[in-house]
C-alpha cells in the first residue's frame, strides 16, 4: 500500500537526497532510507477515514519497524565512545564507586571547550574539518556504512585523539579524583576478567550504530592494555584538560604508601613486622609526603606516581634490606629460624625457606591457572561487524569455525567454557581463611632475624642497578636480564609482577630508583671506580 500512497511524490529527501518514500501509522511521508519524517501526510478521503482509524494502533508508536537488513542510524565515533565511558562508569559504580564516578568522566570528556574536544576526538566533527559531501552521502546511502567519520578519524594523526586505552585513563583519572580504593594494577585486571567494558567493547554500542571498515580498527581490541601506556595517558590527559590539583593522598588514603604496604605485605604471605621497616624507607625518603603523593596536572613533574608499584618495590627493598637476598643469606637466617622453632613455644620466627617453598606452589599453581584463561579468551564478541559487503560472508563462516574449535578443545580438556565472572577482588592471593595445606606466615617474628644481623654487622646489601641513567630518553626501566640476579631476588621480583600483572622491568626499575635515593652515596662511589 505505500508503494501505491507514495509513487506521485518524486520529490527527494532533504536530508540522504533519496527518493525512496514510505507512510508513518499517522500518514506522514518518511524516507525509507535515512527513515528522516517530514511534514507531508497522506491526502485520505473522506469515506476511508473510518478504515484508518481501524488501523491506528497506538498515536506514539512512531515509525514501522526496521527491517534487520536496513541501515543503522547515522553516527560519529565520539558518540559510541560516549557509550563506552557511560558503561565503564556503570560498571565501576557496581564495583563499589562511588556514584559520582559518572559525573566525573561526563564532565571531563563533553564539558570541556570545542578546541579541546577537537583533540579527543570527541566533538562532532572530530578531524577538525568539514566531512565531505561525499562521505555523508556514502554514509547515507550503504546498508553498512557505519561512522559519519570513521574514515577521516583513523586518517588524523593526533597522539591524544580518543581511543580504547584513553577510555582507561578517563576512568583511571576519576578513580584519582575521587581517591578510590582501586589502584590502576586493579583496574586493568579487572579489564582482563570482563568486570569493566573494554575488551569486545564492541558490543557496548548499540545496534543501530552500525560498526563497519574503518571502525573495526577503532573499536576493537587484541591486545591487553599496558600499564606504563594508560600511566603516561592518564599523565598527558589530566595536564591537557588543565585540571586542578587533586584531593590530597593524605595517611588515611587507600593509595598511601602505608596502606598499601600492608595490603600487598598480607596478600604476599609475608610477616606484618615488616610493615614497620616500610614506613620507614618511605618516610627516609619522603615518598609518604602528601604533596608528592598528590597529582598535581600543573606541576612541572614528568610522570605520575605508581602508587603499587612503587608499594612493591618498598617491600623488595626492605627484603633486600633484611634478608640480602643473594642466594647465601637469607638461606643461612632460615637455617637459624629452622633450629629455633623447633623448640619454641609460642610466637613463630619468620623462616625464609618454609615461606619459599609455600609462595612457589602457590605462584605456579596460579601462573598456570592465568596461562589457561588467556588460552581460553575469546577477544570478539557476537557482534555482527561490516568488513565489507564481499567479505561479510568469510568473517561469519570464520568466527563460526573458531567457536566450534574452542567448544572441541575445552571438551578435550575435559572443561566447559566458564561463561561466568570471577568475583571482583583487589586481592589475588588470600591467606586469612583456613587452609591447612599452606601456612600464613602474617603473626611470624622477625627477632631472629634482628639479632643476627646485629651479629653479623650485616653490610652486604648489593644494588639492583650500578649506574643512574644521564641520557635524556632513558630505556634503563625497559632492561632486566634474570641471569644478572641472584635467583631469591628474581623469584621475589616475580611473585610481586605477577600480582600486580605487570613485567617484571617495570618493578625492577621502581626498585633501582628507591635505592638511588636511599644508598645515592654507595652510586656515587660506583660511578668515581
Amino acid at each position: 500500500m505505500d508503494d501505491e500512497d507514495t509513487r506521485d511524490y518524486k520529490e527527494p529527501c532533504p536530508q540522504c537526497s533519496e527518493v525512496n518514500w514510505g507512510l508513518t501509522e499517522e500518514s506522514k511521508f518518511y524516507c525509507k532510507s535515512c527513515h528522516t519524517v517530514i511534514e507531508k501526510t497522506k491526502e485520505i478521503d473522506p469515506i476511508e477515514t473510518y478504515s484508518l482509524n481501524s488501523k491506528v494502533q497506538s498515536i506514539n508508536r512512531g515509525l514501522k519497524r526496521k527491517r534487520k537488513d536496513e541501515k543503522g542510524w547515522d553516527w560519529f565515533v565520539c558518540e559510541a565512545f560516549q557509550f563506552i565511558l557511560q558503561k565503564q562508569a556503570e560498571a565501576l559504580q557496581k564495583l563499589g564507586v562511588d556514584a559520582r564516578i559518572k559525573d566525573s568522566e561526563s564532565n571531563a570528556s563533553l564539558s570541556e571547550p570545542d578546541s579541546e574536544l577537537e583533540a579527543f576526538g570527541l566533538e562532532d566533527n572530530s578531524t577538525g574539518g568539514e566531512i565531505s559531501a561525499t562521505d555523508r552521502l556514502e554514509s547515507a546511502t550503504s546498508v553498512c556504512s557505519g561512522s559519519v567519520d570513521g574514515r577521516l578519524f583513523v586518517k588524523e594523526n593526533n597522539p591524544l585523539k580518543m581511543s580504547m586505552p584513553l577510555t582507561l585513563a578517563f576512568c583511571y583519572l576519576s578513580l584519582l579524583w575521587l581517591r578510590e580504593s582501586i589502584t590502576l594494577s586493579d583496574l586493568l585486571r579487572f579489564v582482563f576478567n570482563e568486570h569493566i567494558p573494554y575488551m569486545k567493547a564492541e558490543q557496548y554500542i548499540p545496534d543501530e550504530l552500525k560498526i563497519h571498515g574503518p571502525d573495526i580498527k577503532i573499536f576493537q581490541v587484541q591486545y591487553l592494555p599496558e600499564y606504563s601506556v594508560i600511566t603516561k595517558k592518564t599523565f598527558e590527559l589530566g595536564t591537557f584538560l588543565d585540571l586542578p590539583r587533586f584531593p590530597p593522598i593524605t595517611e588515611n588514603c587507600y593509595l598511601h604508601p602505608n596502606v598499601l604496604c600492608m595490603k600487598y605485605l598480607m596478600e604476599a604471605n609475608l610477616p606484618d613486622e615488616l610493615h614497620v621497616w616500610t614506613s620507614r624507607v618511605a618516610n627516609k625518603l619522603c615518598l609518604d609526603d602528601a604533596t608528592y603523593l598528590t597529582f598535581d596536572p600543573l606541576q612541572e613533574r614528568k610522570k605520575m606516581v605508581q602508587y603499587d608499584v612503587q608499594s612493591v618495590a618498598l617491600i623488595i627493598v626492605v627484603l633486600k634490606l633484611l634478608f640480602v637476598l643473594d642466594d647465601h643469606t637469607e638461606w643461612t637466617l632460615a637455617e637459624c629460624a629452622s633450629r629455633s622453632n623447633k623448640n619454641k613455644k609460642g610466637k613463630m620466627l619468620f623462616d625464609y625457606k618454609e615461606w619459599y617453598k609455600t609462595m612457589k606452589v602457590t605462584l605456579d599453581k596460579s601462573q598456570r591457572q592465568l596461562a589457561e584463561e588467556k588460552a581460553r579468551f575469546i577477544w570478539k564478541s557476537n557482534r555482527i561487524l561490516y568488513y565489507s559487503k564481499n567479505v561479510k560472508g568469510v568473517f561469519t563462516k570464520r568466527k563460526q569455525m573458531a567457536r566450534n574449535l574452542h567448544q572441541q578443545f575445552s571438551n578435550l580438556a575435559e572443561s566447559a567454557p566458564d561463561d561466568g565472572k570471577q568475583s571482583p577482588s583487589s586481592f589475588l592471593f588470600n591467606w586469612e581463611e583456613e587452609n591447612i595445606d599452606m601456612t600464613c606466615f602474617h603473626g611470624h617474628s622477625l627477632e631472629g632475624i634482628m639479632q643476627q644481623n646485629a651479629k653479623t654487622k650485616n653490610s652486604d646489601y648489593w644494588l639492583s642497578s650500578l649506574k643512574k641513567c644521564r641520557t635524556k630518553i632513558c630505556k634503563h626501566w625497559t632492561l632486566y636480564d634474570e641471569s644478572n640476579f641472584p635467583r631469591s631476588y628474581h623469584f621475589v621480583l616475580s611473585l610481586f609482577c605477577f600480582m600486580l600483572r605487570l613485567e617484571l622491568c617495570i618493578v625492577h626499575h621502581e626498585v633501582c630508583s628507591i635505592e638511588y635515593q636511599l644508598f645515592n652515596y654507595k652510586f656515587k662511589g660506583l660511578q668515581k671506580n
